[in-house]
């Protein structure tokens, strides 16, 4: 075929005699034969063949295959095939169970009545919603007892099939999709393992000896984050069916992924893996054709790569040589193919594994068509799937149609309560759908907030008959979703209702009520925190700059010489509130006003109480005790740094930082320590806070334990004793026994999470230091941090230090006949 043909022209009948052969391959059963042996077939193989069928419009050849998987599928993703009958039917590989759950949706079967399995409800399940690997398509049991018998392998293969199979019923499950495209390197790539690498960052996310999952950036410096063009193909293809599917966001990081593909494309016409595999071959290059014609590639470098497919197949022209009644067959490289012609074919797994998924190259057809039933009939080409590149220095034109986003409600900008007014009560929209979308504690309180916003974007209260927008609950409701990583859609259109014009008008300037100009210091503060987590996302709109510039611009015209942030106008708050100095100073941190924040900080240790704690509202005379959640919020001012300085500081260099910042004062360092030290105090080995009368305080809990986790304590024991109280709707009760409150649910946040919005993603700003700062006993305040240790790469010593006693028996004696369950059917095994 010549150059200029374009590779959509007639490739798809070239796949049919690989669907023969491939057919040929099968045993009566519909099974192909494990390379490592035993008992149990190859079940990944026989699920790409099943993929290669219907490809190329063959898909009643696969009937064997469906009809096996149909009575078999939980020998692959479960341990049950290994230890029938004994449980391990509980234990879940990740990638299996989302390749079988492709699976079923390219035979046309119901995906969530596959065998008698949900096999939608079983991929979700393997999405972590929590912990170190949350957004992570993971291995893991449903048993407890179970637990410590299962290492994590899941690897990026398992993520990308969950994504299109998820996008195949019309889901787009955008925790999963965010983690995906976290490994994605700058230059475009994707790497196929998830990486530890050693952090000072706190949270659940951190593993008790101070490592998190790495970017794959970030894994760089590590040797983590080698390039592998499989797993780039599969990735495309996943961003593809998820944008197809609905989600947002996503034509920046497919336009990276496909120049970068179409930039490593060698001069054979092929492309590579990744480590081991980096010279062309038809298994990389047949996943990668067919992820490039389904973002409408249709050139040059296309005809190049399905030519070289081409290349290594049996065609009509061996019918005189050792290949003659192999037609349809691929080899791994055209130089194997030529070998083969006089030698016949060595390794037939080999030729099945090249087989299969360089089948995908020649039939052109998409993942996410395929999971909709469109199989074996490409669609029209796009004459040019990117644009030219930008002239240096310029930036690349926009590409594809921007993500629509639903429009700010009308009510935005309508009154809220008069200022000094009671907080209302929580107007809840009616006909909520219900949110609760996990089962984790963090899910379902993240699907109950979600579910209070009416109009999908904003909180109301009722007052004496009338109805008012709420803001300042609006604004604490998307930063405690941030804090739970949580409903990230309801957060962005949240976010927008806040920053429209109109919302900051009556939110932060006194709209309809001041009748001059007024100015209020701590909804500037949260405004501008929440539109610079929309920036940090990507999610921002076209006019944010200028908004966030004013919002600041606000804010620092409330600063008085003294450095202390106070309100204006005929309503304005007239006490010397903490959290409102507490807000500014935080903003004022973020915007990166060191000589002003260092000012208001000052304010903050100058008016601490002798017990150590914080008053609610600054004195002028010196205090003896303070009030725990101003203690809790002004822990995080004196503690919180630009996330950008955070980086450069602590990230690069992969170690804990306990010694105080240069340019923190002794006394601002012996203001953390001792407020650090007054929280834990006042809380329980459980990790519960009592308020009036002794009895337990649900808020009070959680705000204490977000203010010790920022000063780099353990506050997991807060966060286990408060996911307990999460009721059937996800919400958290005021007092006990009681229905769900809004605005305890939304306090609530921080304990469930275990952290801040500081330690959240996109946060613009993140923890100075980690207690203690001193050579004091650790125990002189109560717990603290772990030291990180350094990474190692040694697969043998994380699955020694994961299992112990009969579990790591059990594993070393399952490990051999295990390895097909939890790698796949990939050149080198990785899908």
């Amino acid at each position: 075929m010549g150059s200029s043909t374009p590779a959509f022209a007639g490739e798809l009948a070239a796949s049919k005699p690989t669907s023969q052969w491939l057919s040929a391959q099968l045993s009566p059963e519909g099974t192909l034969q494990n390379p490592l042996g035993g008992d149990l077939p190859d079940h990944g193989l026989m699920i790409d063949t099943l993929f290669a069928m219907y490809a190329s419009g063959d898909g009643a050849l696969a009937a064997p295959i469906v009809e096996y998987l149909d009575h078999h599928a939980t020998d692959y993703y479960t341990w049950d095939g290994l230890v029938p009958g004994q449980g391990y039917d509980a234990i879940i590989t990740g990638g299996a169970a989302a390749k079988v759950l492709v699976a079923a949706e390219i035979a046309g079967r119901d995906p969530r009545a596959f065998g008698g399995h949900d096999m939608v409800a079983e991929t979700l399940g393997t999405i972590a919603r929590s912990g170190v690997d949350k957004g992570r398509v993971s291995d893991y049991s449903k048993n407890p007892d179970f637990k410590d018998f299962v290492s994590n392998n899941a690897n990026m293969f398992g993520q990308a099939l969950a994504v299109i199979g998820l996008a195949g019923v019309g889901l787009t499950d955008r925790l999963a999709i965010d983690t995906m495209l976290k490994q994605q390197c700058s230059e475009g790539y994707f790497r196929i393992f998830f990486g530890l690498i050693p952090t000072t960052e706190t949270g659940d996310q951190v593993t008790p000896d101070g490592h998190k999952i790495s970017t794959c950036d970030e894994g760089k410096p590590f040797d983590q984050s080698a390039p592998d063009g499989d797993t780039t193909g599969i990735a495309l293809s996943a961003m593809l069916a998820a944008r197809d599917a609905g989600a947002a966001n996503l034509e920046g990081p497919i336009t990276k992924t496909v120049r970068w593909l179409k930039a490593h494309q060698t001069a054979s016409g092929g492309w590579g893996g990744g480590v081991g595999t980096e010279a062309p071959n038809t298994n990389s290059t047949g996943l990668i054709v067919q992820a490039l014609a389904d973002a409408g590639c249709v050139d040059a470098a296309m005809a190049s790569g399905t030519a070289f497919l081409k290349s290594a197949q049996a065609t009509a022209a061996d019918s005189g040589n050792r290949l003659g009644d192999q037609l349809g067959a691929i080899a791994y490289t055209p130089a194997e193919y030529e070998a083969a012609r006089t030698n016949g074919i060595g390794s037939l797994d080999t030729w099945i594994r090249a087989s299969a998924q360089a089948s995908l190259g020649l039939a052109q057809v998409g993942f996410h068509d395929l999971t909709l039933g469109h199989a074996g009939a490409q669609g029209p080409p796009d004459p040019g799937c990117l644009p030219p590149p930008p002239p240096p220095g310029e930036k690349p034109p926009a590409t594809g149609s921007p993500a629509v986003k639903p429009p700010v409600s009308q009510k935005a900008g309508t009154p809220a309560l008069r200022p000094g007014s009671p907080r209302g009560t929580v107007v809840t929209p009616a006909g909520a759908p219900a949110q609760v979308a996990g089962p984790t504690p963090a899910d379902r309180l993240g699907g109950y907030l979600a579910g209070q916003l009416v109009d999908s974007d904003h909180v109301e209260v009722s007052q004496d008959g009338k109805t008012f927008v709420d803001y300042d609950l609006t604004a604490d409701l998307v930063l405690a979703l941030r804090t739970l990583g949580q409903q990230p859609d309801a957060v962005a259109r949240a976010s927008r209702f806040l920053l429209n014009p109109d919302s900051i008008k009556a939110y932060a300037h006194g709209a309809p009520y001041e009748s001059g100009a007024a100015s209020y210091a701590e909804p500037l503060a949260k405004l501008q925190t929440i539109a610079q987590f929309l920036a940090a996302g990507g999610q921002a709109p076209d006019d944010l700059a200028p908004v966030t510039a004013q919002l600041t611009q606000d804010l620092t015209a409330l600063r008085t010489p003294a450095g202390e942030f106070t309100d204006t106008g005929e309503f304005a708050d007239g006490t010397r509130s903490l959290q409102r100095h507490a807000w500014a100073t935080l903003a004022t941190t973020a915007g990166s006003d060191l000589a002003a924040a260092k000012a208001a900080t000052g304010v903050l240790v100058a008016h601490q109480c002798a017990d150590g704690l914080f008053p609610a509202a600054f004195v002028p005379e010196p205090c003896v005790t303070g009030d725990l959640a101003a203690t809790a919020v002004a822990v995080q001012a004196l503690n919180a740094e630009p996330r950008t300085a955070g980086a450069s500081v602590s990230a690069a260099v992969g170690m804990p930082d306990n010694a105080a910042p240069a340019g923190w004062t002794p006394d601002h360092r012996h203001a953390l320590e001792s407020a650090a030290a007054a929280l834990t105090a006042r809380t329980g080995a459980d990790g519960i806070v009592t308020g009036a009368g002794g009895q337990p305080d649900a808020t009070l809990t959680a705000v204490v334990a977000g203010g010790r986790q920022v000063a780099g304590l353990d506050a997991s024991k807060a966060a286990q004793s408060l996911g307990a109280l999460v009721l059937a709707d996800g919400g958290l009760p005021k007092a006990p026994g009681g229905p769900s409150d809004p605005g305890a649910s939304i306090a609530a946040a921080a304990g469930i999470a275990a952290r801040t919005w500081l330690g959240a993603d996109g946060s613009p700003l993140v923890t100075a230091a980690r207690l203690p700062l001193s050579t004091q006993p650790l125990a002189a305040i109560g717990g603290g941090p772990v030291i990180a240790q350094p990474a190692t790469s040694n697969s043998a010593f994380w699955l020694a230090t994961r299992f112990s006693g009969a579990a790591l028996l059990l594993v070393l004696a399952l490990a051999m006949g295990l390895r097909h369950l939890i790698r796949s059917t990939s050149h080198n095994n990785r899908g």
